[in-house]
């Protein structure tokens, strides 16, 4: 990690969860960090997540779809952890010209400022294992087809490529890290757009039923967010990364129904129930999910290491203290 001292690093979607908790990291390894946000209230931009870094580091309130605002701050950057996305799998649906543009469109006129203004730079492209749809076999590696199930996905894919392409025909250093579901202080919580862990915290907190959608037992896989930001700068840190495709995961594999059961016994008193699955989710639901990450494991050196049971119980005390900041969309 004394790769990133006295480094200047660009992170796309800082102020979020994960980029916040990849700020953080950096900050402490001495980088000079840059962060880029939109602060758009749905896409879970929150200035209280860098709070305790304020002061060391840069901030820049603009959108990464305005070509103009990233050509000029790409320029001198040694790295771009590039995490800004629409990350709604409905919202997608919804509004599929807003997810093109911002996962995709977005995504290439980023690459474009890089090979014209600064071919030099590193870039770590924050994926996602949506894209793979529903398996045909767990865990799911990265040879598995690739189907998308919703717009989300397809924009995702795209984003993903753009980066592989011009790491391949260019030569500017780019990978990919294909995220399963990143939980801890800091997500989102107000609503389910970013991950349904979220919600699940604030019912959890709020003293309400968490609702567990179908018979509850749905496989997946959770990566603590420190566990992310160890992968994401890795990636950044090893060339060996270039041109490739990394899944994260766990080896802790979990139904969503015993997941609910470790979570309310973090409050007393909580409970949770099984309600059907609302239709539009349902259509896009990926049913068992849990990775394989092997090839990251082998090449790069990453494992998770905190256990679902220590994440849960650090991210429920963070909201019981922090959940002011956190509850409304833009707070």
């Amino acid at each position: 990690m004394t790769n990133y001292l006295n480094r200047e690093v660009l992170i796309t979607g800082g102020l979020g969860f994960i980029g916040s908790a990849l700020a953080r990291r950096l900050v402490g390894l001495g980088a000079n960090v840059t962060l880029v946000d939109s602060l758009i209230p749905q896409y879970g931009g929150n200035l209280f997540n860098i709070a305790d870094i304020a002061d060391r580091v840069t901030v820049n309130v603009c959108d990464v779809r305005d070509p103009y605002a990233m050509a000029y701050l790409v320029r001198g950057k040694d790295y771009l952890f590039n995490l800004a996305g629409q990350t709604s799998h409905l919202d997608s649906m919804s509004d599929p010209q807003t997810d093109l543009d911002i996962n995709a469109s977005a995504q290439l006129s980023i690459l474009e400022s890089c090979r014209k203004a600064n071919p030099a730079i590193k870039l770590v492209f924050a994926s996602t294992r949506q894209l793979y749809g529903k398996p045909d076999y767990l865990p799911v590696d990265e040879g598995h087809p690739v189907r998308p199930v919703d717009v989300n996905g397809i924009n995702k894919l795209a984003g993903e490529w753009y980066h592989l392409l011009y790491n391949n025909v260019y030569g500017i250093r780019a990978c990919a890290l294909r995220l399963t579901n990143t939980y801890g202080p800091g997500m989102r919580v107000c609503d389910a757009r970013q991950t349904f862990l979220g919600i699940w915290v604030r019912l959890l907190i709020e003293g309400k039923p968490i609702k567990v959608f179908g018979d509850g037992l749905q496989l997946r896989d959770f990566n603590y967010v420190d566990d992310c930001v160890d992968a994401l700068l890795l990636a950044g840190a090893h060339d060996a990364a270039n041109g490739k495709v990394f899944n994260l995961g766990s080896r802790e594999v979990i139904n969503l129904k015993d997941l609910a059961v470790m979570m309310t016994a973090l409050a007393d008193g909580s409970t949770f129930e099984l309600v059907p699955f609302p239709a539009d989710r349902k259509a896009i639901d990926i049913g068992d999910y849990y990775s394989d990450y092997t090839l990251i494991e082998r090449e790069l050196g990453w494992k998770p290491r905190v256990a679902l049971a220590e994440g849960l119980a650090r991210t429920v005390a963070y909201y019981h203290e922090h959940w002011p900041h956190y509850w409304e969309a833009g707070a």
